[in-house]
């Protein structure tokens, strides 16, 4: 492919992303009040699963998938486990532009946790992009620290944890094949989401009214990543996180017309201010973390 179609097939590989993590959210607001968090995520790990095998079988990867590295992978599956009950949590608990807003606060977190992780310097640039996303987070959540919502909380909370995991997954990619680490993601996560799920004795079994929402997830959940990382290797990261940002206002419009969420100017004033610090991270020419597209829920 030629070097100018590279950034047209990107936005266009985004485009089924961002149709895959608006499906999943949706799909989660259709079956919340017949199946918990823990439910869907077990179900959609099962699914998931058995779509990475099928795919890998198909192409011909399955010799990739190695198990030297199981403590690595099972510590980032426990980040990510959490981090993923958080999303979906919050998805059933707050207005899902204010999920979507809160959940790209993941770049800034990522550059706070790099020298934790990564042994990586904190430049006065990289300060004020963590700034600036912060002051975006005040206001697109507008905390009550007298009452404070714990679905924002959660939203919150799931963007540091999906950080952590992104830093966890560069390491793991340094030798490590992509579809190895889908592999045990999906394998480990079913195996959390089964045990959570088992722990209060009580489940409900998918329904034909719920069996499709459940499949869909499945499918958006594999879909979303393999459009994001290949669009990743087509263009730089401040090409395809711009585009990445338009899940915001499509998600609103879904919102307000489907589940009559109110869509106020703060949100998008306290987005944009996140999306500043991002994109002022990227002009210092720092990429995304290598994988950190499949940390995502």
């Amino acid at each position: 492919m030629t070097a100018p179609n590279r950034p047209l097939a990107a936005a266009a590989w985004m485009t089924g992303s961002i149709a895959s993590f608006t499906a999943m959210a949706i799909a989660t607001r259709e079956i919340k009040g017949v199946h918990d968090t823990f439910e869907i995520l077990a179900y959609r790990s099962v699914i998931g699963w058995c779509l990475v095998v099928g795919i890998a079988a198909v192409i011909g990867q399955l010799g990739r998938i190695r198990a030297d590295r199981l403590p690595s992978h099972l510590v980032r599956n426990v980040f990510h486990f959490t981090g993923q009950s958080l999303w979906f949590w919050a998805v059933t608990m707050i207005p899902l532009a204010q999920v979507f807003a809160l959940e790209f606060t993941s770049p800034i977190w990522v550059i706070l946790l790099s020298p934790l992780f990564l042994g990586e310097t904190l430049t006065r640039r990289k300060l004020l992009s963590a700034a600036l996303g912060f002051a975006g987070i005040l206001i697109v959540a507008r905390p009550d620290f007298g009452n404070l919502d714990l679905g924002v909380l959660a939203a919150a909370g799931s963007a540091v944890f999906f950080a952590a995991t992104a830093l966890m997954t560069k390491r793991l990619t340094r030798g490590e094949a992509i579809v190895s680490i889908l592999f045990w993601l999906t394998l480990m996560q079913a195996g959390f989401g089964t045990a959570a799920m088992l722990a209060d004795g009580q489940f409900t079994v998918p329904t034909l009214a719920t069996l499709p929402w459940l499949v869909l997830i499945g499918i958006a959940g594999i879909a979303a990543h393999l459009c994001l990382t290949t669009a990743l290797s087509l263009a730089p990261a401040s090409v395809v996180v711009p585009v990445d940002f338009a899940r915001l206002p499509i998600i609103a419009v879904i919102g307000a017309l489907f589940y009559a969420e109110p869509v106020e100017a703060t949100l998008f004033l306290g987005a944009g201010l996140i999306f500043l610090g991002i994109w002022l991270n990227l002009r210092t020419g720092t990429p995304l973390p290598q994988g950190a597209d499949v940390t995502k829920p």
